[in-house]
């Protein structure tokens, strides 16, 4: 016990890590007119609970199937024209 407060160790530590990774590497190609604040540690982390919450969203449901089917492909392919 003594030596985790020294250096923690885990894999709570471990996800820590990489999450120091991912959110260097998503700062380095991160686009700053979309997103003007840089990424943190959590955000890359599962068990974080803003990652939680953010799961928890509502889905968008519009009456219009013809106007569904345009806001999931706008989704998922943002530069369609």
């Amino acid at each position: 016990m003594a030596f985790s407060q020294i250096e923690p160790f885990g894999s709570h530590v471990d996800d820590l890590r990489a999450g120091t990774l991912a959110s260097m590497l998503a700062n380095i190609n991160r686009n700053t007119k979309v997103a003007p604040e840089p990424f943190g540690v959590l955000d890359f982390i599962p068990w974080n609970d803003g990652y939680a919450q953010a799961s928890e969203a509502a889905p968008i449901l519009l009456d219009d199937p013809e106007d569904q089917s345009a806001l999931i492909e706008s989704m998922m392919f943002p530069k369609r024209e």
